[in-house]
């Protein structure tokens, strides 16, 4: 996975062994630690396929208190995420917690300020697929799901969601959708991330590293 700095922009050409590869962005919000564990998943499944990379970031938390101010560079995990990186990016990975069955507001504040990328088209005709974590198995997975696809259907991307080819969406009984990789976190938001979650969340990558590659290399 590349590992940028916080605040520097993602260079518009990869090289890799002197050739151009796809980069797919993770983009994640976090607060016990599960949805950055599925992130970490994805970017593996990113990173299986030929021609592809994964570029993981994160989003700082959001305050009531207006003189609360995030570190420009997070203690641990991923750099942050700045809106320029949409434009170099080949592909859109998002993934939040839910929060009473919505995204979180890190994220949403996050996207709320991705006007210039709309208005430019940044993002239009790439790939956009999303996950998520919640405490309860029936804690709201689908409509957070569904509430990170509505900015990605605005910015013109392609949705990529889980088809039941693959074998854990039918075996899993914690998490996991056709929409997208989810697990449930449990209510203190410590349980582990099952086989099959793993699965789901490596199959999410390799779906949307697949098409990216194929759509960036029949634009070059």
């Amino acid at each position: 996975m590349e590992p940028l700095r916080a605040g520097v922009r993602m260079p518009s050409t990869a090289i890799e062994g002197g050739a151009t590869v796809a980069k797919i962005l993770v983009l994640y919000y976090s607060r016990s630690g599960a949805t950055a564990d599925m992130a970490r998943h994805v970017a593996r499944g990113v990173e299986a396929v030929h021609g592809a990379i994964a570029v993981v970031r994160t989003v700082p938390a959001v305050s009531p208190d207006w003189e609360s101010v995030a570190p420009e560079i997070p203690d641990d995990g991923a750099p942050y995420a700045i809106v320029e990186e949409l434009e170099h990016c080949h592909g859109l990975i998002l993934g939040s917690p839910t929060r009473f069955g919505n995204m979180a507001a890190p994220l949403k504040y996050f996207l709320d300020t991705t006007t210039s990328a709309w208005l430019s088209g940044t993002l239009a005709g790439k790939p956009g697929a999303v996950f998520t974590s919640t405490g309860t198995l029936h804690g709201g997975q689908e409509s957070t799901l569904l509430s990170m696809m509505l900015p990605l259907l605005h910015h013109g991307m392609y949705l990529v969601g889980l088809p039941y080819t693959e074998p854990a969406l039918a075996k899993t009984t914690s998490g996991g959708t056709p929409y997208g990789p989810s697990h449930t976190a449990g209510p203190a938001g410590n349980r582990p991330i099952t086989e099959e979650e793993r699965h789901l969340c490596a199959a999410l990558g390799r779906r949307v590293a697949r098409l990216s590659v194929q759509l960036y290399g029949a634009s070059e």
